[in-house]
């Protein structure tokens, strides 16, 4: 089930006695997600238990969203959800522009090089600043770094799995 949800964020804490929630947003399309009237799926980190909410504000706090939901305006109602998942069903996905994609969709694609030699597959994804580096589990050897730019990403194909790259000089 956890396999059609996305993840949007994470409880930290609870904030105020009125309901409200701490959450780190781990979503490009906060103002989407977070909106009033939004319906997300709470789920427990260990459990997998599944609560639905519907969100009736949100607001920007140093870093977090200040979330109430609808139905919930009491910290004794909400401290529970303290460390539970922010999800959304995938059908609720947000199309993209040409060139960018879901992490779940690049994660488990098949690595090549320009002459059709395979290189590994993506296993995880780093974000460290200017540009995301996607790590190939190698055969050969440990793990490849792959920045994605230009340069290095030739071709994605998420419906075939498959990913081209162009290896520069010092990244093997």
């Amino acid at each position: 089930m956890s396999d059609s949800l996305l993840s949007v964020g994470k409880i930290v804490n609870t904030h105020g006695i009125r309901g409200e929630l701490k959450v780190i947003s781990s979503t490009d399309f906060p103002e989407v997600r977070f909106a009033p009237n939004s319906q997300l799926i709470l789920v427990h980190p260990e459990t997998g238990e599944q609560v639905q909410v519907t969100v009736a504000s949100a607001r920007p706090n140093k870093g977090t969203f200040i979330i109430r939901f609808t139905a919930y305006d009491n910290i004794n109602q909400v401290e529970k959800f303290k460390g539970f998942d922010v999800k959304v069903s995938k059908e609720e996905s947000i199309e993209l522009p040409d060139n960018e994609y879901y992490f779940y969709e690049i994660i488990g694609c098949r690595v090549i090089d320009e002459e059709g030699e395979e290189l590994g597959v993506i296993e995880e994804i780093l974000r460290p600043g200017a540009n995301d580096v996607w790590v190939v589990k190698m055969p050969s050897r440990k793990e490849l770094l792959l920045p994605v730019i230009d340069d290095v990403v030739l071709d994605v194909d998420v419906k075939a799995k498959l990913v081209k790259v162009h290896l520069m000089e010092g990244l093997l």
